[in-house]
């Protein structure tokens, strides 16, 4: 399902995901519709833009909320023009699975987009890298913790709060398992996070200790 204003960015999405053998069962234009739409159809997932009718300022924030609330069982992907990391953690602070933000710079990018809503409908969540970027560079409260990682660790925990899994962080940094294993030890132990057996949530957990204020 996706929710935006603007008719042409609905369609064009519509058809990047169709191109991508995603079915999309609903496309709408407000955050009301996008609710009785959900109820109704209870899709895998929906795609939704931040800043939609009336006030055009966290409408379709607050609806995405909602759906996690109340469709546990529904991914959200949310889409947005701007890098606003607080908007990001409303989200995924409250519900860490099935939850992700991206820009919509990214949308052009097929396999990119039809990627991101699988994993969220699968449970998954997705971060933008340019959000990631933002997040391990800024100082913040709890700097001196997260000033207790080595260069390698902060690379893995931004490839981490992709959403990226163990496998995938080795492969993308060229090193066995068992090393990326040991450098997210390192990284909770540091951080002070106790351990989880849910990826998603270590990740987001994550993300939520960097985003503090």
């Amino acid at each position: 399902m996706i929710a935006d204003d603007e008719a042409l960015f609905r369609e064009g999405v519509a058809r990047l995901l169709e191109d991508g053998s995603v079915d999309v069962v609903a496309k709408v234009g407000t955050a009301d519709e996008l609710l009785r739409r959900v109820d109704l159809a209870r899709p895998d997932a929906a795609i939704v833009d931040i800043r939609m009718p009336p006030s055009q300022t966290d409408e379709g924030l607050v609806a995405a909320q909602e759906i996690r609330r109340a469709h546990p069982q529904v991914g959200v992907l949310v889409l947005s023009h701007y890098l606003e990391s607080h908007w990001a953690m409303r989200l995924l602070e409250e519900h860490p699975e099935r939850s992700g933000y991206l820009l919509k710079e990214r949308v052009s990018d097929v396999l990119e987009l039809s990627s991101s809503i699988r994993r969220v409908a699968a449970g998954g969540s997705v971060l933008d890298p340019k959000v990631v970027e933002r997040l391990v560079g800024q100082p913040r409260r709890g700097a001196d913790r997260l000033g207790q990682l080595t260069w390698r660790e902060r690379e893995v925990l931004a490839l981490m709060a992709e959403g990226c899994s163990n496998r995938a962080i080795a492969e993308r940094l060229f090193v066995s398992d068992h090393t990326v294993q040991k450098h997210v030890k390192n990284i909770f132990a540091a951080l002070g996070l106790p351990p989880s057996a849910d990826d998603h949530r270590r990740v987001l957990a994550v993300l939520t200790f960097l985003y503090s204020r």
